[in-house]
């Protein structure tokens, strides 16, 4: 039985966002997405929200002192 990462407690929420969201993202950080951290096409969770290379992750975690932390990725090769 295949089980669903996704909804594993470990595993943060992850959203490929749209070329709107990322043309904003970039903008507002004054950065090009080559300067975002980077997150490997063949990582689990990449594979199974079927994000492709050059696609923007948002990424939410929860935190314990923050209450939720996000973060952005790169998909690479």
């Amino acid at each position: 039985m295949k089980r669903d990462i996704l909804k594993h407690e470990m595993v943060p929420d992850h959203v490929i966002l749209s070329k709107s969201k990322v043309n904003k993202l970039l903008k507002d950080k004054n950065i090009h997405a080559e300067q975002l951290p980077k997150i490997k096409i063949d990582d689990p969770v990449v594979k199974e929200i079927g994000a492709k290379s050059g696609d923007v992750l948002e990424i939410t975690r929860k935190s314990a002192t923050a209450g939720k932390f996000v973060t952005y990725r790169l998909v690479v090769e």
